[in-house]
């Protein structure tokens, strides 16, 4: 579903008229809201091919650069990148979506625009370095589900210019290095010894401790989950995860006919109910 978004162009000139941002993306936003009826609904919002870029800045050693867009009806989403010595990093996003826009929000309780800040996760980029991700990835925060791909950002460009040099995101890296094939140049005998002691067998995972999670609706409590939780995730080899309850916040929130439980184990992992 990716291709229902529309791509986002930036290029930004300072007073010389040569490009001193450049930026070329694509996203889209995974949104809960409260419905009229107190149901909790995700609603998908894209850019639209008519996005601007106002209030786009170029940025320099005191001020930090700013790429802004605004699209649809009424909503907008802007990232600060600032410069430090030979480096420069986003810092913190901003969207404001906007609940009057029906044709996304049909039936959202709550009117009018609403903002949600967001920390970059991404790491500090080289000077006169360009920053690419084809690949897609995700940064969550509260109720919002940010989707990139296809991302190419260079801050404080250099001499109107563009970088050939890239600086790529994880999810755009290799996993594991690649196979050499033995030759007869990296292939080398080696003396005859005893046959190595067998490898240890991993280490079994143990049952998960139970979890007792609750959410309130005032003073009364509304959801109540008492469940210990592991997860199976497929890679190249099964990973299994205890969630620790020690460790782990619930939030969520409880409507007249759906209750949403959200578990937070602090490790980048999130689970929903």
């Amino acid at each position: 579903g990716f291709f229902q978004s529309n791509a986002v162009e930036v290029d930004i000139k300072d007073a010389s008229n040569a490009t001193c941002l450049y930026a070329n993306w694509m996203m889209r936003f995974l949104i809960t809201y409260e419905s009229n009826n107190g149901d909790y609904k995700t609603t998908t919002l894209n850019l639209s091919s008519s996005a601007t870029h106002n209030g786009s800045v170029c940025g320099n050693d005191t001020q930090a650069a700013l790429v802004a867009v605004q699209f649809g009806e009424g909503h907008s989403w802007s990232i600060n990148i600032t410069k430090n010595n030979e480096t420069y990093q986003g810092d913190f996003m901003t969207l404001t979506y906007n609940t009057n826009d029906t044709a996304v929000f049909s039936d959202a309780k709550r009117k009018g625009p609403v903002t949600v800040f967001m920390k970059d996760p991404a790491g500090p980029v080289q000077l006169n370095t360009v920053f690419v991700c084809h690949n897609s990835f995700v940064i969550e925060a509260e109720n919002i589900t940010q989707i990139f791909w296809n991302v190419t950002v260079q801050a404080f460009v250099q001499n109107g210019t563009v970088s050939k040099k890239e600086t790529r995101c994880p999810a755009d890296r290799p996993t594991s290095a690649p196979t050499v094939p033995p030759t007869s140049a990296n292939v080398t005998t080696a003396p005859t010894t005893a046959a190595p002691p067998a490898p240890t067998p991993p280490k079994p995972v143990e049952n998960p401790d139970t979890g007792n999670y609750s959410l309130k609706s005032g003073n009364k409590t509304c959801f109540l989950a008492s469940v210990g939780l592991q997860l199976n995730v497929s890679q190249d080899k099964p990973l299994l995860i205890n969630i620790n309850p020690k460790t782990t916040v619930a939030d969520g929130a409880c409507g007249n006919t759906t209750a949403t439980l959200k578990l937070n184990d602090g490790n980048s992992t999130l689970i929903g109910f």
